[in-house]
């Protein structure tokens, strides 16, 4: 067998899926705290805001950073729905004793195919909404650029989107808290001593990034003007 035969036979085990689906959910758990953070400038000017996203697209490295981001997203959805049905296909009888304690699988896990699967169609329907939403354009110091501002206050002062976003916000959270340890967990650090660590480090980091996305909707609904 070839060495790239042999990778690919890897790759589509369960084990190398896995290892797929630890390595692109770390990427994208970096992406979403990185985006969470800068949607936190509307809390300093619509300018701030405004330059952030403006020094965003407009560097020429964003194709490359989108094109990594749908590859990734693309391999971690595919994967992982790929991993769920197999374990549906081996799932025991339903006669069978579910194990408790220790051995059952938490509500976070047992439900990382629906809430990543929620997730993905928000994705898809927040790149319609704001990436190709309406475009409306602000100038400072002579720059032209677009107003996402204008365009994120219009749509968060829609109560059903805010209530859409809020419940979706609450799954990303859910979804990394499970799957921000069990990567690690799943490219080697997985150790008594650390796993503990590795779970309130996942719970830490889910509750951080999914109230710093809550935060800006709630923000422009009750307050902003």
């Amino acid at each position: 067998m070839s060495a790239a035969a042999g990778t690919l036979k890897y790759l589509t085990s369960s084990v190398g899926r896995k290892y797929i689906m630890a390595v692109t959910g770390l990427l994208w758990s970096g992406f979403v705290l990185s985006h969470m953070l800068g949607n936190l400038l509307i809390f300093v000017s619509a300018e701030s805001y405004n330059r952030y996203a403006h020094a965003l697209i407009s560097n020429p490295l964003i194709y490359v950073a989108e094109a990594a981001l749908v590859v990734t997203l693309a391999l971690h959805a595919y994967n992982g729905i790929s991993l769920w049905l197999r374990n549906q296909r081996t799932k025991p009888s339903q006669y069978a004793v579910a194990p408790t304690r220790v051995k059952g699988a938490s509500l976070a896990s047992k439900s990382m195919a629906y809430s990543g699967s929620i997730v993905l169609v928000f994705i898809i329907l927040h790149l319609v909404t704001f990436k190709y939403g309406a475009n409306y354009t602000a100038v400072y110091g002579g720059v032209e650029m677009r107003d996402l501002h204008r365009l994120v206050l219009e749509v968060f002062r829609v109560p059903a989107y805010v209530a859409w976003y809020f419940v979706c916000m609450v799954l990303v959270g859910v979804h990394l808290f499970h799957g921000f340890s069990s990567s690690f967990q799943t490219l080697g650090l997985n150790h008594p001593r650390y796993n503990g660590l590795l779970k309130a480090a996942g719970t830490f980091y889910g509750v951080v990034v999914a109230a710093g996305f809550i935060v800006q909707p709630l923000y422009v609904f009750f307050f902003a003007r």
